[in-house]
């Protein structure tokens, strides 16, 4: 019995028992069962459990529909092979009311695979987006939710566990109540606070492709979260966040491009990275910050003073996340000199052509 069958016929009796099993829990649990063993128990039973439930409550019913499946499959009763289906591939369409009624009626089996016009925008390159698209992104983008970690504060807030010293106010006024006796000690710890998220956009040549749409994920977080400064950069350095902070983002836009001078000009990595050192960064803007750099690394300029600007950056930043879009093409290697002069000072180092690649981005960003 395949991988495909057990996970068809399972996901069947799990529905038969009220378990909401969508066809995307299928196709991974199919993936996983790919690289267990499908003659051992637990691992099948563990493959199901991780991909399959998604409620709490619905751990015991997985528990009692496995066995019986699994005592049935031992016995040969479940069958090797699946009759075949018909498979109806839709593509839902936002804008409609409803679906429209089939012209006639098959009596085989029917399997129907909807995939939503947002599903397909999320794996699609950025490169290949209509304007439609672009415009449709924008709106995934401001779903994106960049938290990333807390850092300390210096600010001391109230504690009711032992903080770093003691609330001599609040125990004295506290104390009144008791006769003036201090019968319980306050404390206060430091607090937390957001980290900046610095984010730097190559707008060069090369990246004209790709820059139209993460100059949006540039707005999307100026806009979605405190503490966000932008710069785009090419032959020269722009500072951004003032244009972008507007919610509107056609206007939003249309202000960001209208400063930026050398849009889809040269490319001049290290000149722009001691710019912002120079300027903002080591002074104090990137000083335990989350700094993202959106670039593919082509640089014509000379690679040693792009490695030192790095040094420099990664020794006050949080950390430093480098987004290249090319990263996804087969066989893809940092060859690039600017590339191969940065990689050594980069934290992570992350695909940027999707929506997908950009949430995973998110992830990046928010762990610690």
């Amino acid at each position: 019995m395949t991988a495909e069958n057990i996970a068809i016929s399972f996901a069947r009796v799990l529905r038969g028992a009220g378990v909401a099993v969508p066809l995307d829990s299928v196709l991974t649990f199919v993936q996983a069962l790919e690289v267990v063993s499908l003659e051992h128990r637990e691992d099948v039973f563990w493959a199901g459990r991780a991909t399959l439930v998604r409620k709490p409550e619905d751990h015991g019913v997985f528990d009692r529909a496995f066995a019986v499946f699994w005592e049935q499959r031992q016995a040969g009763h479940v069958p090797d092979e699946e009759p075949p289906q018909k498979i109806t591939l839709l593509i839902d369409d936002e804008d409609d009311g409803a679906d429209k009624a089939p012209e006639a009626v098959d009596d085989n089996p029917t399997l129907t695979l909807r995939f939503s016009a947002t599903e397909t925008l999320r794996e699609k390159d950025f490169a290949e987006y209509s304007d439609d698209e672009l415009h449709e992104s924008q709106r995934l983008m401001q779903q994106l939710r960049l938290a990333g970690p807390p850092r300390t504060s210096l600010r001391l807030r109230n504690s009711r566990r032992r903080g770093s010293r003691h609330d001599l106010r609040r125990t004295v006024r506290a104390s009144i109540t008791h006769g003036g006796e201090p019968i319980q000690l306050l404390w206060r710890e430091p607090g937390e606070k957001q980290r900046r998220l610095v984010v730097l956009l190559d707008i060069s040549g090369s990246m004209e492709p790709y820059a139209r749409a993460l100059l949006r994920f540039m707005h999307a977080a100026v806009v979605g979260r405190q503490r966000v400064e932008a710069f785009a950069f090419g032959t020269r350095l722009t500072r951004l966040t003032k244009e972008l902070a507007n919610r509107n983002p056609d206007k939003a836009l249309q202000r960001a491009s209208a400063q930026v001078p050398d849009w889809s000009g040269g490319t001049r990595l290290g000149e722009s990275m001691k710019k912002f050192n120079d300027t903002w960064g080591v002074r104090g803007m990137a000083r335990g910050a989350i700094v993202v750099i959106l670039s593919d690394g082509w640089d014509r300029g000379e690679p040693a003073v792009l490695a030192e600007q790095m040094k420099r950056l990664q020794r006050v930043a949080h950390r430093v996340v480098w987004v290249n879009p090319l990263k996804v093409t087969p066989g893809y290697a940092p060859l690039a000199r600017g590339m191969a002069a940065a990689l050594p000072y980069i934290d992570e180092f992350v695909e940027g052509h999707s929506m997908a690649a950009l949430e995973q981005l998110t992830r990046v960003i928010s762990h610690d």
